[in-house]
């Protein structure tokens, strides 16, 4: 096994194709600039020629002063019987000016034969033919080859063969692709073996695996073991279909389970930010579960688990949380006793301030407030502000006078622009007038939304932004009902949650009331206050 490896990331190309992801030049080049200070080696920007997007990006790319890593540009090899000097797709890679320019080519006899329907005669000359090219305008070239497992599976000489011929025409590494996501990490560590075995020394191998079968780490991993030097991912596993390997799963294993330094130390506390940077810029809501850097990753729950944890933070979890920017928590719900309060007290550094008397009072406040039905178990930031309203010192950052949402269909075109009398069926109208109080002042502000949460959101924003301009940095990524006690009908009493985020954090908070719009508004400005304690604006 090798005692370093490279990392190629590809969420700026393979990572966009999940659905649902799109990127715009700036979202990329951001992410460029967050990956290179992770310490990644090589960045693939896009995909040459494809779009007027990627082609801006690797102009623009080259603006941006990285410190750590390489872009590379991704293409085709060249078609069918043509010359790869006329050949569109490489004039195209030569022109994003990238350093590292990234090839992928057929390596299974079916797809060849099946799929790009010429010889396999034609197909290794492709490969040879573009990497000769493009290696003679003095680029650095790298193979993927598509397929690999499987082509290997059905014809090994074939497939070793093709990735013999990139080797010799001056390809520095040979990407081994597990294009369809199925092959298994024992079949991936057999394989590689056999690979360098018969390639020897002079080949430095790849691994590019997809997550259909749930495995796509677990054979990155089993490759490194078997000799590769290069693994491909993405950040937070995006990709096609199910996805490509985590490139947070990656980092973590290797630096913290097998000993291989991929990033420095310094880096790895970032990982968690990381994570959740291009989660913001990809418009996804953080995956809470995501080993390493979700937020319930280092989370206790049991009486049992977050007494022992309070003992030896290793007592239920495998490293110390504060490694990749992480850190523990123990989850408050009916089920809570006083050591778990007492545990985020301390967490919190109000040790000075709460005693053990508020810590019964608190448990009996959460079991009271359950019994409504608040859950804390999976709205840790209103829990927060639940120790802090129990401070004799606390002062809200600002307090609700007042709020109206209204809900309407055909009445108005929009807010106050004048009255329809088309009789026709309209989008549903949402507006909400919010009054709070600042200091001495009281603020009163109305806004438009989607519904009335957004209305609701819209009008808080605006009643607090000229003193709290640091709000903009909040975006809600999810909400959530459920109905608490179901036998009461209409009026059974509801469950918010919102969860909020940042470029660095991700949060939840929970209201609970028999009038859906008190309960959001409970969790809405439960996840402003608390991110304004939180990054210290109050």
């Amino acid at each position: 096994m090798t005692n370093k490896v490279e990392l190629y990331d590809t969420t700026l190309r393979d990572g966009t194709q999940q659905e649902g992801i799109s990127l715009s030049v700036e979202d990329k080049l951001a992410i460029t600039e967050r990956l290179d200070k992770l310490g990644i080696d090589v960045i693939e920007g896009g995909y040459a020629g494809a779009n007027p997007k990627d082609d801006e990006y690797f102009q623009r790319v080259q603006e941006l002063h990285l410190e750590n890593a390489q872009i590379a540009a991704f293409g085709n090899t060249r078609r069918a019987n043509a010359k790869a000097s006329e050949d569109p797709t490489l004039k195209a890679l030569l022109n994003t000016n990238a350093p590292i320019l990234t090839l992928v080519g057929k390596s299974s006899e079916y797809q060849v034969q099946d799929v790009l329907q010429t010889s396999l005669e034609e197909n290794l000359a492709m490969v040879a033919d573009s990497v000769n090219y493009l290696k003679e305008q003095g680029r650095r070239i790298f193979f993927d080859a598509e397929h690999f497992f499987d082509g290997y599976k059905m014809n090994s000489e074939y497939a070793v063969q093709a990735i013999r011929v990139a080797m010799e025409a001056g390809a520095e590494r040979l990407i081994l692709c597990d294009t369809n996501g199925g092959t298994l990490p024992s079949e991936v560590a057999e394989i590689v073996k056999d690979v360098k075995s018969r390639l020897g020394n002079r080949a430095v191998i790849g691994i590019h695996s997809h997550n259909d079968t749930d495995t796509a780490v677990a054979s990155a991993i089993s490759a490194v073991e078997a000799g590769a030097f290069q693994v491909q991912g993405c950040i937070n596993g995006y990709g096609e279909r199910t996805g490509n390997a985590n490139m947070i799963s990656v980092i973590g294993n290797l630096n913290l389970k097998m000993g291989i330094e991929a990033i420095s130390p310094e880096q790895l506390t970032s990982l968690t930010e990381v994570s959740n940077f291009v989660s913001e810029r990809a418009n996804r809501a953080p995956f809470q579960f995501q080993p390493f850097v979700g937020s319930s990753a280092f989370s206790h729950k049991g009486g049992l688990h977050a007494a022992a944890t309070q003992k030896s933070v290793q007592a239920y979890q495998h490293i110390e949380p504060s490694i990749v920017g992480n850190s523990n928590d123990v989850v408050i719900s009916e089920l809570s006793g006083r050591g778990n309060v007492v545990h985020r007290i301390r967490e919190m550094g109000l040790d000075a301030d709460l005693n053990d008397a508020d810590a019964r009072r608190i448990v009996q406040h959460v079991k009271d407030q359950e019994s409504k039905g608040f859950s804390y178990e999976g709205a840790n930031a209103s829990f927060d502000l639940v120790l802090r309203r129990a401070l004799p010192n606390y002062e809200a950052p600002y307090d609700l006078v007042d709020f109206m949402v209204v809900i309407e269909n055909r009445r108005r075109s929009s807010f106050g622009t004048g009255w329809r009398k088309d009789g026709a069926e309209h989008p549903m109208l949402s507006e909400a007038t919010v009054k709070v109080r600042v200091g001495d002042e009281i603020i009163h502000t109305a806004a438009e939304g989607d519904g009335p949460v957004g209305a609701l959101d819209g009008a808080l924003r605006k009643a607090l932004i000229d003193a709290y301009p640091e709000l903009n940095a909040i975006r809600l990524t999810d909400y959530k009902v459920r109905v608490v006690n179901e036998g009461a009908g209409t009026g059974a009493a509801v469950r918010v949650v919102i969860e909020s985020a940042d470029d660095k954090d991700v949060w939840h908070t929970a209201g609970a009331s028999a009038n859906i719009l008190e309960a959001s508004w409970q969790a809405l400005t439960d996840s402003f206050e608390w991110w304004l304690f939180k990054n210290g604006v109050v």
